[in-house]
Order: structure tokens, then sequence, then C-alpha cells
């Protein structure tokens, strides 16, 4: 799956602006971006949901422009707003969605018979879908997309609002369709989840591609910080030459705390606390704090990632 100086313009709004992405397949693409940074756009077009303004997007070997029907035949949705008729079983939403999926009458009732068991949703399924909780909401309306087995599988916040617990079923299911050989393109503002799932992740704003990699070498590019106290002032010069040799940066000091960039290769907590005790100097604490996703996030975004409203009529360009 790809994408090739894929633009799209609603008006003067630019939401896509030459935008080039390459998803290997059998893995969880993670894909980031502030609010109104486009990713919901991409994943409607990528989708066919939406035609895009200008430039490619290729899915499971499909053109989406122009093979739609083909590339349909190849994807499943999740979509932040789950469509399912809240009067009806869940074993008969699935079965309705299964008949519109083409599996006939048999076919969609051996399908959603298979999946509510593998979902762990068999006792529940013909219970009223307006009596399930959140985290089987979510289970469901993932059930949904997968009654084709698809090839490629997007999922547009598959997880907000849910609670922990039944967050990490959730994950624990995209995990084995990526086993089974599943291509899963994740769109969240769960920066753990994309750190827990992905092996490649895009972050995107304002419509355009700002950084690429694995989460390891995103966070590699922000560096770690080495955290120094001393025992006394009288022990910061020596601590501050230390870390200043071992790092390449220059040390900050306030009072007896000290704190030091470590971009690259960044020395161990044991060889920081030797070479400290070699040239004398007498800490009360020392540690490296490693950054996260959502530090990598705001250096690229200047802004702090947090879970989006869960949507109604998706928008233009979340």
């Amino acid at each position: 799956m790809y994408t090739k100086a894929l633009r799209k313009e609603f008006g003067e709004v630019v939401a896509l602006d030459n935008l080039d992405l390459a998803v290997l397949p059998n893995t969880v693409y993670g894909l980031l971006g502030p609010n109104g940074a486009g990713k919901s756009t991409l994943v409607r077009i990528l989708s066919t949901l939406t035609r895009p303004s200008g430039g490619q997007a290729v899915v499971a070997g499909h053109d989406v422009a122009r093979e739609p029907g083909k590339a349909r035949e190849a994807i499943g949705l999740t979509s932040q707003a789950a469509a399912l008729d809240k009067k009806l079983t869940g074993r008969e939403n699935l079965r309705i969605f299964g008949r519109l999926a083409r599996l006939g009458v048999r076919g969609a009732r051996q399908r959603a018979d298979e999946l509510l068991e593998r979902f762990d949703l068999a006792d529940a399924g013909d219970r009223l879908v307006g009596t399930y909780s959140g985290g089987m909401l979510r289970r469901l309306d993932l059930i949904t997309s997968l009654l084709r087995a698809p090839t490629v599988l997007f999922l547009d916040e598959p997880t907000t609002g849910l609670d922990p617990r039944s967050r990490l079923g959730i994950w624990d299911a995209i995990r084995d369709l990526v086993a089974e050989g599943t291509t899963v393109l994740l769109t969240t503002q769960y920066l753990d989840e994309v750190d827990q799932l992905a092996s490649a992740v895009a972050v995107i704003d304002h419509g355009r591609l700002i950084a690429e990699g694995s989460p390891a070498e995103l966070k590699s590019e922000i560096g770690s910080h080495i955290d120094v106290e001393t025992d006394s002032l009288d022990h910061l010069p020596g601590a501050m030459a230390v870390l200043e040799r071992l790092t390449g940066q220059r040390p900050e000091a306030d009072g007896t705390h000290i704190v030091v960039a470590a971009v690259g290769e960044v020395p161990t907590l044991p060889r920081v606390v030797r070479e400290l005790d070699a040239a004398n100097v007498v800490i009360r604490d020392v540690g490296i704090r490693r950054p996260s996703l959502d530090d990598v996030f705001l250096s690229l975004t200047g802004k702090q990632a947090k879970p989006a409203e869960p949507a109604g009529t998706p928008g233009v360009m979340a």
C-alpha cells in the first residue's frame, strides 16, 4: 500500500499536500498527527470513501481512484463511530453486514458465529447491542470489518474512550490479525498504542509528512536526558565535567540538580555512575530519562497529543 504526491482539497482548504507513504505488508503502520492534520481524510481516500484531488493511492495492488471496486474487496474499515443498530442483537448485526458483504445467508451466519466466538462475544451475541459496554461495542464493530477477511484493515481511532482492559483486548486482536497476514493502518492519538503495535510510524501535520520511521528511530532523534543530583554544590563542577565528556553536550544546572541531553548513543546508567565515582563526585540521585512518543509528537508538531473526541459525521481533516 502506498501513496504518491497524494492531494485532497476542499475548496481553498488543503487537507493532504503531496503526501508520499509506503506501508509494508503484514505490519501495523501507525499514523499520527494533531486534530486537523489530515489523518481521517487519508483513511477515507484509501478506503475509497473519498476521491483524491490529485496524486495516486494504491491499496492491495489497486489504484483506489481507477479500481475502487477491486480495492473495496480487499479492505476492511473500523471508523471512529460504530455503524451498528442498537435495536438488533450482535449476531443479527453481523449477519446483516455479512449479507451486505455478499457472503450469502449461510456464509453470513457461519462467519458471524465464528467471529463472535473468536472475539469472546458468543455469550453476548443474542443480546441487544444497546446493552453492550463500550469495549464490547468496539469489538463488535471491529468484527464487522473482518467479515470478508480483509487484506488491508483501516483502524481509525479504534480504542478511543475504552477502559485499559478493553484497549488491551483490541491490541491483542490487532496482533493476531497481523500474524495471520493482515496489513493494518492505525490512526490514533494514544501514542502508547503505536509504541506497542506499530513497526513503522508516520507523523503528518497540515496534510504533510513531517517524520517517518520506527518508534525507536523517531525517539532516538529526540534523544535522552541524564539527570544528576549532587550531594552539594562543591561536587557540581566535577559532575558537569563528567557529563559533558560522556555526552558531548553542555549540561545545565539548577542548584545541585544537573540535566544534560544525550543524543545518539546514550551512555548506560552504570557507566555514568562509575565515571562520577571515579571523579570523586558524591551524588544523591542519578537517572536516565528516555524519550517517549509523546516527546516526539510534541517536538515535531509543537502540540501535546490528546485523544480526539468521538466523531459523528466523519470530519474533513481530522
